[in-house]
């Protein structure tokens, strides 16, 4: 049946839009990932040099073992910071292999900016309601039980047979027309109600699977918008403070202790860290908005 056609093809493009998004999803945190390690290979090139200079200082008896110590450390930890960042990678790539049929995809070839800015929540609403292939299934459903309740009905109708007759019996012939009439069994009726009464379950489920999946939306689109908020506002105080190089600077110079450049900077990196973070988290959620135009 066409109405039974239509479903599984919306059931298959419902399919490929969640695998697509899981795709888009698993580029978006590749994206990261790689500008997260660009900035791991510069921390612990500056890591060393601090390290280095230290090593200097207490060579020549200006500095004693712990501190020289706690920059070998500080030193070590970014350089496992780097090999954790490596090791998502690598991660990250195999699950994208795998969906894309097994075909491999190098780092280098994923290039995935995304502008945040969205459309208002009803258009978009609007947008998904005609598109998104979740919400046609729950129409091509009712489609479906209202052609069943249109297929039973007609089994009732009485089946009315007409001819004509020719027979020879013991050299006498006989002919005339003859007529009849078919009438279904009861349990036709039955047949009719029932699939009425699906077609009543059918239209109060797409009624609360709709409500369901608008108020996600909602959910969804309201998360996003304060997000966002909090991304613009963390990029913002960014442009205001000190950069890493500008702190390794400040050290160099003497205008810092160890100590001192090591807490502001690990304050400046987990700070930066999580707007990276954020920002992975806004264009996620922004592809599960948008999913239907995949």
């Amino acid at each position: 049946m066409e109405k039974q056609k239509e479903l599984l093809e919306l059931e298959y493009e419902t399919l490929r839009q969640e695998i697509l998004l899981n795709a888009k999803k698993q580029l978006l945190e590749l994206q990261t990932l790689q500008k997260l390690k660009g900035l791991e290979q510069k921390r612990v090139k500056q890591a060393k040099q601090v390290y280095d200079q230290i090593q200097r200082l207490f060579d020549a008896e200006q500095i004693g073992i712990l501190e020289l110590n706690k920059a070998k450390v500080a030193w070590l930890q970014e350089q496992f910071e780097l090999d954790q960042v490596n090791t998502r990678i690598r991660n990250t790539l195999l699950e994208l292999q795998k969906l894309n049929g097994g075909n491999r995809i190098e780092a280098e070839q994923v290039q995935l900016f995304e502008n945040p800015e969205l459309a208002s929540m009803q258009s978009l609403w609007e947008e998904k309601l005609s598109a998104d292939a979740e919400i046609q299934q729950l129409k091509a459903r009712e489609n479906l039980a209202q052609q069943q309740i249109k297929l039973e009905k007609n089994k009732i109708l009485p089946d009315l047979s007409i001819g004509y007759n020719h027979q020879g019996v013991n050299s006498s012939n006989y002919s005339g027309f003859l007529g009849g009439l078919s009438i279904p069994l009861w349990n036709s009726k039955n047949k009719v109600k029932a699939a009425e009464a699906n077609l009543e379950y059918t239209q109060a489920n797409t009624g609360a699977e709709t409500a369901e999946l608008y108020t996600r939306f909602q959910e969804n689109y309201q998360q996003y918008q304060l997000l966002k908020r909090k991304y613009q506002e963390y990029q913002k105080t960014f442009q205001d403070l000190n950069s890493e190089e500008l702190l390794f600077k400040a050290y160099e110079l003497g205008e810092f202790s160890f100590l001192d450049y090591y807490r502001e900077v690990e304050f400046y990196r987990q700070a930066y860290n999580n707007m990276l973070e954020m920002e992975k988290e806004l264009l996620q959620l922004k592809a599960t908005l948008l999913k239907h135009q995949l």
